[in-house]
């Protein structure tokens, strides 16, 4: 059985941070790079950053220099850190283990003073 559960989303100032969690099952975790995306409303869903098994990173032009992904391989954890927040970053953020059909249920994300 798989399961993705993201963590960490919630309402935040332009300019804040905020740090999403997503808890896999080992038996996706361990198999696959895995995935960021978001979905604002109204726009499709789009890729925000990706990390290899072995950490190796990859970011849109969007968020570059401002969030980082990182896994913890022990824990089955995904992680992404977001820095310097803007309005445009609001969204639903989901974990997915790259070529699956899995998807995580999402965390919103709203950055607005």
């Amino acid at each position: 059985q798989v399961q993705l559960v993201e963590s960490g989303g919630g309402l935040v100032q332009p300019g804040g941070s905020l740090r999403l969690s997503c808890a896999a099952s080992r038996n996706i975790f361990s198999m696959y790079t895995m995935t960021w995306y978001r979905q604002a409303p109204g726009k499709q869903r789009e890729l925000v950053a990706s990390i290899t098994r072995s950490g190796s990173t990859n970011y849109a032009d969007s968020v570059t220099g401002r969030f980082t992904i990182s896994r913890d391989n022990t824990k089955n954890t995904l992680f992404l850190q977001m820095n310097s927040l803007e309005a445009e970053d609001t969204a639903v953020y989901y974990c997915h283990p790259r070529l699956t059909d899995y998807w995580g249920q999402g965390t919103q994300v709203t950055v607005s003073s």
